[in-house]
């Protein structure tokens, strides 16, 4: 029975505030009370409803190996996480190795993670898709490596327990780096990310690498890292051989893979580490970063907006020695089967180890507007040039390779000119960000440093 003078069920007036309630007591304020009473329940069933789908998600990534994202599951102790990690490190026919690529994400890291898998070697990525650049594009190379059973795990590098979490289940041959923060001008406006990724998260890397497998028989893994054409940095003679002085960065970035150069070195004299050092020149292709000019140029030019080209101090025009992709790839590959295990155990250092460092460039510098007049023809659109001083960041007024060093030891042959690589870097993106596709707005409001 309803309580005296009251439209509502005892149990239902109980819900609410007893001293408001009967200062309200007419029918509006019976019609207050209600739609009090409906909101509250509301609320409740809000709330039921959103911790059930926690509930589901959490069952769905700890017990049933479904991702939030290619490569993400809660927490690396998980069984599924684990059973993912085993599946993509499982060698399939004719695979030699297993190797933990980090920053596997990325531009340079995804496309040799599907060369390797592609003929049988275990891989295992791993990155903390940063937001650098719009994470959707690594979201997006991370799809293809997932589709071709390769599994991402999504961390920092700098996280000292989930790589040893890491190296406790799989047991790496070998080591490729390719994480690390990149950019020439974005140095400028935060040094610290660099510190932290480039410095700080290889030292963590090779401090894992050094005691990983002292328990066991099995050798500590050998490593491939990714340096820079940075670090000629003023070098004035060309081509840039391995021989020359890098003592002289221009920028900070520049700076960091000397520091990462000179840290090898340290840890291959003290722990018997087999180290391989790579310097790129200005890696170029399909799935590439949005910060570099090729990129953001044909970005700007298919936009109809204007692109900044920058020269010297007396007018000189900068060169690149413009790399491609599959020319890269081939290099990184041929590095990690031509390295010689390490020669370390339970952090001592048995023999002496092999140290390595090679340039992978193209050989054949191009001037940047004439690389601007290729993407034209390409594009099948003019670019509205404007030509200014080049901003004192770091950037260099040349870079150009002598890969004799790598030609020898490696077999590498760089074969994609500049016209027949940006030719196919513009089918790609013409079909990648097409008008009116799914990832047509993914670049939008993103401007490069």
């Amino acid at each position: 029975m309803a309580c005296k003078g009251s439209l509502l069920p005892p149990h239902l007036v109980k819900l609410l505030d007893a001293d408001d309630y009967h200062k309200a007591r007419s029918t509006s304020g019976h019609y207050y009370y209600i739609s009090r009473m409906a909101m509250r329940q509301t609320n409740w069933i809000k709330i039921f409803c959103f911790l059930s789908f926690l509930a589901i998600l959490a069952w769905g990534c700890f017990f049933q190996g479904v991702p939030l994202y290619p490569g993400l599951y809660f927490g690396c102790s998980s069984p599924a996480w684990k059973k993912a990690v085993l599946q993509s490190a499982a060698r399939q026919e004719g695979g030699q190795m297993t190797v933990l690529v980090t920053g596997a994400a990325g531009f340079v890291g995804s496309h040799v993670s599907l060369a390797l898998k592609s003929r049988g070697d275990g891989v295992v990525g791993l990155d903390n898709f940063n937001d650098y650049y719009p994470v959707a594009l690594k979201r997006a190379r991370a799809a293809n490596l997932q589709k071709a059973g390769i599994f991402i795990v999504e961390a920092d590098l700098n996280d000292k327990a989930v790589l040893s979490k890491l190296f406790d289940l799989v047991h790496f041959t070998h080591i490729l780096h390719l994480a690390a923060q990149a950019g020439v001008r974005y140095a400028v406006k935060n040094p610290l990310a660099y510190v932290h990724s480039n410095v700080g998260a290889f030292v963590t890397l090779l401090e894992q690498c050094k005691v990983s497998y002292g328990k066991s028989s099995n050798p500590q893994p050998a490593i491939v890292y990714a340096s820079s054409s940075s670090v000629y940095g003023l070098n004035s003679k060309v081509p840039f051989s391995e021989d020359d002085r890098t003592d002289h960065p221009a920028s900070l970035y520049a700076a960091t893979k000397k520091a990462d150069e000179v840290l090898a070195h340290t840890y291959n004299h003290i722990y018997g580490l087999s180290i391989t050092a790579l310097r790129f020149f200005t890696v170029y292709g399909p799935w590439g970063r949005p910060d570099m000019a090729y990129f953001s140029f044909a970005r700007n030019i298919v936009e109809g907006q204007p692109i900044k080209i920058f020269q010297g101090p007396h007018g000189e025009e900068l060169a690149r020695d413009f790399t491609f992709i599959d020319d890269v790839v081939k290099g990184c590959v041929a590095s990690l089967d031509t390295a010689l295990p390490s020669t370390g155990s339970s952090g001592k250092k048995r023999k002496k180890a092999q140290f390595r460092i090679f340039n992978l460039g193209n050989t054949q510098p191009v001037k940047v507007g004439d690389f601007v007049s290729i993407l034209e023809k390409h594009l099948k659109k003019k670019a509205k040039r404007n030509v200014i001083p080049m901003p004192a960041t770091g950037d260099v007024m040349f870079t150009h390779a002598n890969v004799t060093k790598a030609r020898v030891a490696l077999g590498y042959n760089p074969t994609t000119d500049l016209d027949t690589g940006l030719g196919i870097f513009v089918k790609w993106y013409k079909s990648f960000y097409q008008h009116g596709g799914s990832n047509e707005d993914m670049l939008k409001g993103y401007k490069p440093y």
